[in-house]
């Protein structure tokens, strides 16, 4: 394993204790002792796993981010979670709309397995779709209906999602195959 640079041990470090700071809402010296000794804690184990490979593309760093595009993605996600959370309250509270609720099967190009997972938890973070499984390059995500899953299938979400690792715009999704329950 290589080792972590400067650069991403600082970035893990500041992120997390302004995740810290901000859930816990104190700034005595108490709850911030607290904060850098739960952040290294939570460093020393995430290194400690960084030793093992699960996949043979693994990302070692986090500088392979292209950290100006992560703040979009950030604020872009967001958008997309109160977008879909709205939709899924107009289903709950008409229930004259037809829900569908479908099985999405996809293929992904992505740069990478961390690409992957980031895809996956921001399909399962939207509100109406759920990712049920990953293997390889095949996903298979559980949908509310129609509208739930069309950010997927028109490749918005996922070139979102590479646009994180490469500057390139090109299809990400193929083989889609879509099952609904009648």
């Amino acid at each position: 394993m290589n080792k972590l640079s400067l650069y991403s041990l600082s970035l893990s470090f500041i992120s997390l204790m302004l995740f810290w700071v901000v859930m816990s809402g104190f700034f005595d010296a108490v709850h911030l002792t607290f904060g850098v000794l739960s952040v290294a804690g939570v460093m020393a184990v995430n290194y400690k796993l960084k030793v093992h490979r699960f996949f043979s593309d693994d990302m070692n760093d986090l500088k392979d981010i292209r950290f100006f595009r992560a703040v979009f993605y950030f604020f872009w996600m967001i958008y997309q979670i109160i977008l879909a959370g709205f939709h899924v309250i107009k289903v709950i509270f008409s229930p004259s709309l037809p829900t569908k609720l479908s099985i999405v099967r996809f293929k992904v190009d992505l740069p990478s397995a961390h690409a992957k997972v980031i895809l996956g938890n921001s399909i399962t973070l939207t509100p109406g779709t759920l990712t049920v499984d990953i293997e390889g390059d095949n996903f298979l995500v559980h949908a509310l209906d129609e509208s739930s899953y069309k950010g997927i299938i028109s490749d918005e979400m996922p070139r979102e999602v590479l646009k994180l690792f490469q500057k390139e715009s090109r299809p990400v999704v193929s083989e889609i195959e879509i099952t609904t329950k009648n």
